[in-house]
């Protein structure tokens, strides 16, 4: 039996961008349905204001929480990839090479978007409260971090094996879908589908 062909994990940073990009897309049409069903209740005076804490608890329940668990949901299922890796022709594997789990899928999109959207959330509404104050120190640092994340994750894509910091978190990596999703264990790699024996 001819022994299998184990191919190096490229980098795919604009193909990946370019699918976030989609995505995000996807994510402002959720927003806007949500900000339609808003508005008109809200001048209507069926919802009332909110304070900082409530708003940012609000937007985290009906917006991010339910993009996090749908993202999460495309990548642990068959097609193992949201509506823009698929335009793009990616898809997520564990470094195993096998489809994620839902758990780690959402561990995945957690890290990418939850944390560093929830950050940018938190302040924003702090800026905003403390807007007639001066500023403390500790917003300081979180308007930081609210532009580091998204920068380390991008920069990332570029570096070394352009594995993220939140997929090696995962325990996961992205891969282009011309190749096999499968590989074998302990191994950065993928496996010719046609040394198993046939095509898969």
């Amino acid at each position: 039996m001819r022994r299998a062909t184990v191919w190096p994990v490229e980098r795919h940073p604009w193909r990946r961008l370019l699918g976030w990009l989609i995505d995000w897309c996807c994510i402002l049409v959720w927003a806007a349905v949500l900000a339609a069903i808003a508005v008109p209740l809200y001048r209507g005076g069926l919802i009332p204001g909110l304070s900082s804490a409530a708003g940012n608890l609000v937007a985290t329940a009906v917006l991010v929480i339910p993009v996090t668990l749908g993202l999460a949901g495309l990548e642990s299922r068959r097609g193992v990839a949201t509506i823009g890796k698929r335009v793009t022709g990616l898809r997520v594997t564990t470094v195993a090479g096998v489809r994620p789990g839902f758990g780690r899928a959402v561990a995945r999109n957690g890290l990418k978007i939850t944390v560093p959207w929830l950050i940018g959330h938190a302040d924003v509404y702090a800026l905003v409260a403390s807007s007639d104050a001066a500023v403390p120190g500790w917003l300081w640092v979180l308007t930081a971090a609210a532009y580091i994340l998204p920068t380390v994750w991008i920069v990332s894509l570029f570096i070394g094996s352009g594995r993220t910091p939140y997929d090696r978190i995962a325990g996961t990596t992205v891969r282009a879908t011309g190749r096999a999703a499968t590989t074998r264990r302990g191994n950065e790699g993928i496996t010719d589908p046609s040394a198993r024996g046939g095509a898969g």
